[in-house]
């Protein structure tokens, strides 16, 4: 005959293991880390010895990434050719970031005819390698120089960092592409990027089926920002504008860079300028006017070989907290973490 003691003692024990396997799955859905979970089969039940916490979201914002000219002579020259020299004093660092997101000089290919100025770039395709490296996520393509090679190579930098995993905004084989957002989703938190420049030529802009950049004008920014809202919790907006070595922003960034928070924007992020420029709130949105430089070659002033690493924590889908991290350029054109501001 069945001893009903032992069979409690089973049903007992299994929905302890039950009650075990949902709470870990209730865990796992709403991302909260706890130190240690088991469970005391003697006494029946759950013990959670240590204070459950929430991780917060971190994204990481970086300014101007230029990887040919003077960076491409250290590459080779001290780096060997190898394209993750310019971020080996800052790889360890970036590791922290859910998504790392950055502004990228120049089309990467090897493709194209040069129709820029003097100042013109196009990067060897094997600078993947060092952006994979890194850990980017997404990169602007809504910039000046993204069109000195011309078309082809513009696209087939397009092609090349579709195939590396790294997405691109603000740019893209169409209209469509190029004024779309790019979404991210982080533990059940919806992040969407837009990107644009009105520096260059508005002859670059993406048209119907014709690849091109975003050109920023305002009354369709505003009505793209209330579309990625209705799509994304938190909307970040990247503008390439301002004027070049400006330690103060010029009236314009102030000006749309406000706009595109009353339209809905949570978070803008500038670059162009090479210099740093402020930090500030603007209602319950923030505004980084200039990041400075990443990765370049601009060696004639202290204000070039510096920039910001903006570290953006989210929690309970809002910006909870902004922390501009500044680091230097050294003399081989590689970014090394100096202070929290």
């Amino acid at each position: 005959m069945e001893n009903p003691k032992i069979k409690n003692q089973y049903l007992f024990l299994l929905s302890g293991l039950l009650f075990l396997s949902l709470f870990l799955i209730y865990l796992f859905n709403f991302n909260i880390e706890i130190d240690n979970i088991y469970l005391d089969v003697v006494a029946g039940q759950l013990v959670v010895p240590k204070k459950i916490t929430k991780k917060p979201i971190t994204l990481f914002f970086i300014g101007d990434i230029m990887l040919d000219r003077g960076v491409e002579y250290m590459i080779v020259k001290e780096g060997k050719g190898d394209y993750k020299f310019p971020f080996l004093k800052i790889a360890d660092y970036l590791e922290e970031a859910d998504i790392l997101f950055g502004n990228f000089e120049g089309p990467i290919s090897n493709k194209g005819i040069k129709v820029g100025s003097i100042y013109s770039f196009r990067t060897d395709p094997k600078a993947i390698e060092g952006l994979v490296f890194a850990g980017f996520d997404i990169l602007s393509e809504a910039n000046n120089h993204v069109f000195d090679y011309g078309r082809e190579a513009m696209e087939d930098t397009f092609s090349r960092l579709k195939a590396s995993g790294i997405d691109y905004v603000g740019a893209g084989f169409n209209e469509k592409e190029a004024y779309s957002p790019v979404i991210k989703e982080i533990r059940r938190v919806r992040i969407a990027f837009l990107a644009y420049t009105n520096l260059g030529s508005s002859s670059w802009k993406a048209i119907n089926e014709r690849s091109g950049i975003a050109w920023l004008e305002e009354q369709r920014m505003k009505e793209e920002i209330k579309k990625a809202k209705d799509l994304a919790d938190i909307v970040i907006v990247s503008f390439h504008y301002g004027e070049e070595y400006f330690l103060e922003p010029v009236s314009f960034q102030v000006s749309i860079s406000k706009t595109a928070i009353d339209s809905g924007a949570d978070l803008i992020i500038g670059h162009h300028p090479h210099v740093i420029q402020p930090v500030e709130k603007y209602k319950d949105a923030y505004i980084a006017y200039s990041l400075g430089n990443f990765i370049f070659d601009q060696g004639f002033s202290e204000k070039t070989m510096e920039g910001l690493l903006l570290k953006v924590l989210i929690e309970d889908k809002e910006i909870k907290e902004l922390i501009p991290i500044k680091f230097e350029i050294n003399q081989f054109f590689q970014p090394e973490i100096k202070e929290e501001l």
